[in-house]
């Protein structure tokens, strides 16, 4: 994962999960998914690649089981995908804080 973080990031360090976009438009999704073009009704945003051993460390850190661990950074992921950044400034960091929550609520 570090080799993937500092190849594609140039952050030579690890993280626990890294999302691929398979377009971009100026680093953003080049329409919004939720809300696609009608001649576009099936799409694929993207890889979103999880680190296992990571995964399973912050879960203990945290207190809480493994499958929630991966089901959090494969929301976080996924919304990377969607155009969220939480690393554009605290306002955005929130609002995606918020969706995630709103998003693991929902969804399990």
């Amino acid at each position: 994962m570090k080799g993937l973080n500092s190849t594609y990031r140039g952050i030579d360090k690890t993280t626990d999960v890294l999302s691929f976009p398979m377009q971009e438009f100026d680093g953003r999704p080049p329409f919004n998914p939720l809300n696609p073009p009608k001649d576009l009704p099936v799409f694929m945003l993207g890889d979103v690649v999880l680190d296992a051993e990571r995964v399973h460390e912050q879960a203990e850190e945290a207190g809480h089981s493994v499958a929630m661990e991966y089901r959090i950074l494969l929301v976080h992921g996924i919304l990377h995908l969607l155009g969220y950044d939480h690393e554009q400034g605290k306002n955005k960091e929130r609002a995606m804080h918020s969706k995630e929550q709103e998003l693991l609520r929902d969804f399990f």
